[in-house]
């Protein structure tokens, strides 16, 4: 960490900027405690963030933790904040927390992400009806497997990301069986294993991260996300079933805060605040491990020292 307190430490912040931004008061000496999820942008974004955090003199502990059950340890304190609340993923979780009260939604990143179905385009090529929801029957027997039987073969997220691929299955008819991964990298595994004979494939799959760049492909297209789809049956295609909308095409990808933060960690509260990163951005953390296999806390080093421009302004803005 010392190359960033260097970096930070040899900015020289104009006279106007230092006259116009407040000055905040010291940040408590005890641990931010931040989560560390199952996925790879959110795991260098974490670092990278405890690093920037750290450059500023605060000390910083990460944990491992659930990404469901992280919005109820952030409203307790446990944790003290998420940096990537995915609308599609976790919006359920996080509405259902921010309604209990302890945390608050700390703004948005510029990103915008989509989570769904997906396939490679060589599947279109003999899936031509695709990306409609209502050609996978068609071509259902295309993703058989032994696994399967006369089923096709649906690959969804690990089961801790509550993806209700099995549910928008049924909801829909779909004449396929839903497989949980056991984690990212056996999606991307599956993918990998595909391509070499042109196999179709379909999995679950998320922008922003790195596969796009890696594989072209498409989402399916569901009916239209309705708000209350994953709640009330009378959404939806569907009137007797929930998951019968795709997720939504254009979510948000949010950060969360614990309410007491802006009060211990005031300068660090200001900073996470002004976080905010594109789809190119967190999709080039992801390569980082993905495909350069870097160790997570290695990647965050290497992008901040190649993003100075990117994150400097966030710090800047909050003087001690």
């Amino acid at each position: 960490m010392s190359k960033f307190k260097h970096l930070l430490g040899a900015t020289s912040l104009g006279t106007a900027l230092v006259i116009a931004a407040p000055v905040f008061a010291e940040d408590s000496k005890d641990p931010i405690i931040i989560p560390i999820h199952n996925w790879s942008s959110q795991i260098v974004m974490s670092n990278a963030v405890g690093q920037i955090l750290e450059s500023i003199g605060d000390n910083v502990e990460y944990v491992t933790t659930d990404s469901q059950a992280v919005y109820e340890s952030v409203r307790l304190g446990d944790v003290h904040l998420e940096l990537e609340v995915w609308e599609g993923a976790f919006g359920k979780s996080f509405r259902e927390a921010l309604e209990k009260g302890g945390l608050h939604d700390a703004g948005d990143h510029d990103a915008v992400t989509r989570e769904d179905w997906w396939y490679p385009m060589w599947t279109k090529e003999s899936c031509p009806g695709l990306p409609s929801w209502e050609a996978l029957n068609e071509c259902a027997a295309l993703f058989a497997t032994p696994e399967t039987g006369d089923k096709g073969r649906y690959l969804d997220g690990p089961v801790d990301w509550l993806k209700h691929g099995k549910e928008r299955a049924e909801a829909l008819g779909l004449d396929f069986t839903v497989i949980n991964a056991g984690s990212a990298a056996a999606l991307w595994a599956e993918i990998g294993a595909a391509e070499k004979d042109k196999k179709p494939v379909l999995v679950f799959n998320w922008t922003p991260n790195f596969a796009e760049a890696v594989w072209p492909g498409e989402f399916v297209e569901f009916p239209e996300w309705e708000d209350g789809c994953d709640k009330d049956p009378t959404k939806g295609p569907n009137k007797e079933a929930l998951y019968d909308c795709g997720n939504p095409a254009k979510g948000y990808l949010k950060k969360a805060a614990w309410d007491g933060m802006k009060d211990k960690w005031p300068r660090a509260y200001c900073v996470l605040t002004k976080v905010s990163f594109t789809n190119p951005q967190i999709a080039q953390m992801a390569k980082l491990v993905d495909v350069d296999e870097q160790e997570p806390e290695e990647a965050a080093e290497n992008w901040l020292a190649d993003n100075e421009g990117v994150w400097k302004p966030w710090v800047e803005a909050c003087p001690g």
